[in-house]
């Protein structure tokens, strides 16, 4: 199951409290104090680790404490640390308060760290108030409290080029045409319930990830079908590859195009303003009044590359993936 969301509780250890205590040895009659000071309490830790791919451990399990530092001891014995609490997220996720607000952090490395809840300090013992007039104290700290919150993470897939379009469009079809990735495809709207990556192997050494989404419906940045929820997933994209099938008679091509446009400017995030291949699919069985000619014009007035592919023949699938890997070599990776 793929989640890309999740609202965890967070519990830092706390430190070990300070320790009074005096040395009691044969012939030392008055001893000094030696009390140790306690641990510290270990932190919860976020790790961003490639080999995971979703939220779904969350589902499960919501809340994490990591250890307490022990306290001190005499003979000057420091307490335990609390060990670390290290949770390994996929990269891409973000760190979010969950009162709102900015970001805390985004993970885009791999295993890059983000300490989301600190650890107490370890409190002083008694041997740290002494002093030349204060030759025996009783006086110790004790340890401070580990943070504990509650926060939200949002997953956001790392992807170079993004499939859009309506449901049925041959987004799922065109990615197992050209990756190795093996998602559902059937002749119905909706086979695609999740957002799923596939790698195009370019050249030697030469690759880029492509993510298909669900496909979009009217209003979709409202929630609609879910759109609200896999949009996120092209924030990250570099390039869209705008799919529209040329075999759907139900309504004119450029009608689902400017569908799809208006649900990516209302969504925001700088949808709207990535660059865009659109793709006639579905070659293979479009009629010959198919309502290309004004998706060509529409392209060029817009300046937009447009292809006419089928990925069931791979007929213009080559052209297509230079076409994409060139826009990739242009825009900067984000």
């Amino acid at each position: 199951m793929f989640l890309d969301s999740a609202r965890i509780f967070v519990r830092a250890g706390h430190g070990g409290s300070g320790c009074v205590s005096f040395r009691r040895e044969k012939f030392v009659p008055r001893g000094g104090p030696d009390g140790g000071d306690g641990g510290r309490g270990g932190s919860v830790i976020l790790v961003a680790r490639p080999q995971v791919r979703t939220l779904i451990a969350f589902r499960y399990k919501r809340h994490f404490e990591a250890k307490n530092g022990r306290h001190g001891q005499g003979a000057l014995k420091t307490g335990a640390s609390g060990s670390h609490l290290l949770i390994p997220v996929p990269l891409g996720t973000m760190v979010l308060p969950d009162e709102g607000g900015e970001a805390l952090a985004d993970l885009l490395e791999p295993r890059q760290r983000f300490e989301v809840a600190k650890g107490g300090r370890g409190g002083r013992g008694n041997t740290r108030f002494k002093s030349s007039t204060h030759q025996a104290p009783r006086e110790f700290e004790p340890g401070g409290e580990g943070e504990e919150r509650w926060v939200r993470l949002e997953l956001k897939l790392l992807a170079d080029v993004g499939l859009v379009g309506l449901p049925n469009a041959g987004k799922s079809t065109l990615l197992a045409a050209v990756t190795n990735a093996r998602p559902k495809i059937a002749p119905y709207p909706f086979t695609t319930l999740r957002p799923v990556l596939g790698v195009v192997e370019w050249a030697r050494h030469q690759s880029f990830v492509v993510a298909d989404i669900p496909g979009l419906i009217e209003g979709a940045h409202q929630g609609h079908g879910l759109g609200d929820q896999f949009l996120k997933h092209l924030e990250r994209t570099r390039v869209l590859l705008h799919l529209v099938d040329l075999s759907d008679t139900t309504s004119p091509p450029l009608q689902r195009v400017r569908t799809v446009e208006r649900e990516l400017e209302a969504y925001g995030a700088g949808l709207a303003d990535k660059p865009v291949v659109l793709v006639g699919t579905k070659a293979e069985i479009a009629p010959d009044d198919d309502g290309e000619e004004a998706l060509r014009t529409y392209a060029a007035s817009r300046k937009l590359p447009y292809h006419r592919i089928s990925a069931a023949t791979h007929l213009g699938l080559k052209a297509l993936l230079g076409r994409a890997w060139d826009h990739l070599q242009e825009e900067p990776a984000p």
